[in-house]
């Protein structure tokens, strides 16, 4: 049965809404089915877009429930309303904030955090330390800034900055990331590890569903 996956950004751009789903099937062979919740066009950047996402996030997990998933993932890296829609559902939840930050704990090197808030979201605080480096790209503050030429560029190059200062480990904080492709060319042109919110989730859920 496949994964249902909740996206947090409202989009009708099937090659965005899709692409995760897309990523966990070429790189798990999961099959799932993508919704996005509604009236967030800019996806949740700040307390009060998360607010506001959390019962929708809720109500999209129970009708994935309803129409034959056995598991969910939460595509987004702060973790928004985890404990409300896993008390809302009966099948296993992933998110994709605490599966990252838990895959950079276990590799036990020094990591940072690139992401689009003012700070490192509470799952990665909580698994890396309140004090682990974060960065956010220049110019981006929202998930839409990074689909953009100028988004990209600005990611990777956060990312460099971060792995001059010693980061062994890029750790995302924001799938948007995934989205952009930002992790094989952090492997391939600066030659540092990257931990991608995706695929992370995707590897605890490839257990579940598999």
């Amino acid at each position: 049965m496949p994964l249902g996956i909740i996206r947090v950004l409202t989009t009708s751009d099937q090659s965005v809404l899709l692409e995760h789903g897309r990523i966990l099937e070429a790189e798990f062979g999961l099959k799932s089915v993508t919704r996005c919740i509604e009236d967030q066009p800019d996806g949740i950047y700040d307390l009060a877009s998360e607010t506001l996402a959390v019962p929708k996030i809720v109500r999209l997990g129970q009708r994935l429930q309803d129409e034959g998933c056995t598991a969910l993932f939460l595509s987004c890296a702060a973790d928004p309303g985890l404990a409300q829609l896993r008390a809302a559902v009966t099948v296993p939840v992933v998110s994709a904030g605490s599966a990252a930050a838990r895959v950079a704990a276990y590799l036990n090197l020094p990591a940072a955090v690139i992401g689009i808030g003012d700070a490192a979201p509470a799952p990665f605080r909580r698994l890396l330390g309140e004090d682990v480096t974060y960065a956010r790209p220049d110019g981006v503050t929202k998930t839409v800034d990074l689909l953009t030429p100028a988004g990209r560029a600005a990611a990777l190059d956060c990312a460099r900055r971060l792995h001059d200062a010693g980061a062994k480990v890029i750790v995302f904080s924001c799938t948007g990331l995934t989205t952009i492709g930002l992790a094989p060319r952090i492997r391939a042109e600066i030659g540092c590890a990257a931990v991608d919110a995706v695929t992370a989730a995707g590897m605890f859920a490839a257990e579940w569903t598999g």
